[in-house]
Formats: C-alpha cells, structure tokens, sequence
C-alpha cells in the first residue's frame, strides 16, 4: 500500500504520530547536542488527543527557545513552523491534512542531504504515491520507508489493547531515523568547516 492510500486510512492517532515522527526525525539536534528533544512531550497525547492543543502551545514555545546545530536553522524554522500549523482539535481530517504535509517536508528535508539528483518537482509525491521514483536518493527512500512502517505498525495496533505499543514502536522507528539524519547533517556541517 503507498504511503498517501496509509495516510487516507489512518485513523486520528496514527495521523498525529505520524506526523509528529516526520517532524522529530528531521529536527536538529541543540547546538551543543545535548539539550532535551522538544517534540517529546507530544507523544503523550497521540494516543487519545488528551491536552494535544495544550501540549502543542507548549511545544511550540519551547522551540522558539532553542538553538539548532549549524547543520540545520532553516530546517529547524520549517519544523516550527509545522507546529504552529497544526490543528489544535483532534480530529481527523483537518489532522491527515496537517500529516500529509508533515510527510511532505520530512522527504524534502531527507532529499536535501541526499546526493544531488535532477530537478523534479514531482518526484515526492511519486514516491508518496508509491510509483516508481528513479532519482530518488537513499535518504528519501528510507524516509519513505520509515513513514510507511510508522502508519502500518499504528493501523496493526489501534484499540486499547496495543495503542500504547503501536506509540511506542513508532517512537522507536521515529528515534532511529533521527540518528540516520542528524549523523548525515553532522557530517555535512564538518565537511564545511
């Protein structure tokens, strides 16, 4: 199944995590590597959209706080800008929307560090849609991977019963593609300096 026919499945959890994974995998780490991961604090609300709006407010006010790694401020400013454009009801719909573009930006972030390739404007959303992609990096294909296992393990664990699971395993997977990331983008900063 592409990752827009998971995206259009997903139920209100699977959209917030979802999203909120693609924002986290792509944001830098503090300038001295150690602060705390701002994001975090919203996973505790994916599950049943309990203080989703309230927890957002404080989300966003911590990242006005922070101070990216030089490897990344521009990237930073989108992903606060992506909170910001997040619903603060959770509900379904306006929630995929505010998903699918969180989807958007993290292959385009991923696709910025991958090797140069030619200029397509359309290339993501072939992949989102699950067609063939030539000239998608390996860094954009294992994003699209990463996204597609985050929504597939969310719809395999809805209810009570596995909710709390199915969270944590995306978090796992989410954690993962973050070391992937931000080691490509520490590289990239030492190789400028």
């Amino acid at each position: 199944m592409s990752l827009l026919e998971l995206i259009t499945q997903a139920d209100e959890r699977g959209l917030a995590a979802s999203g909120l994974a693609c924002l986290e995998r792509c944001l830098p780490p503090s300038a001295d590597g150690t602060g705390p991961e701002p994001l975090r604090p919203l996973w505790a609300s994916c599950g049943t959209g309990r203080d989703w709006g309230s927890r957002l407010a404080a989300v966003d006010a911590a990242l006005e706080g922070t101070a990216p790694a030089d490897a990344g401020p521009a990237t930073a400013g989108r992903i606060r800008e992506m909170v910001r454009a997040a619903p603060r009801e959770f509900e379904q719909e306006p929630l995929r929307t505010w998903a699918s573009a969180c989807s958007l930006l993290a292959l385009d972030v991923h696709r910025a560090f991958d090797p140069p390739a030619p200029d397509d404007g359309e290339l993501l959303e072939r992949c989102r849609a699950g067609d063939a992609a030539p000239g998608a990096g390996p860094l954009v294909m294992g994003e699209l991977h990463r996204q597609i296992a985050v929504l597939e393990v969310l719809a395999e664990t809805t209810g009570s019963a596995g909710g709390g699971a199915g969270l944590r395993r995306a978090l796992d997977l989410s954690t993962e593609g973050q070391r992937v990331l931000r080691a490509v983008m520490s590289r990239r900063a030492r190789g400028r300096a």
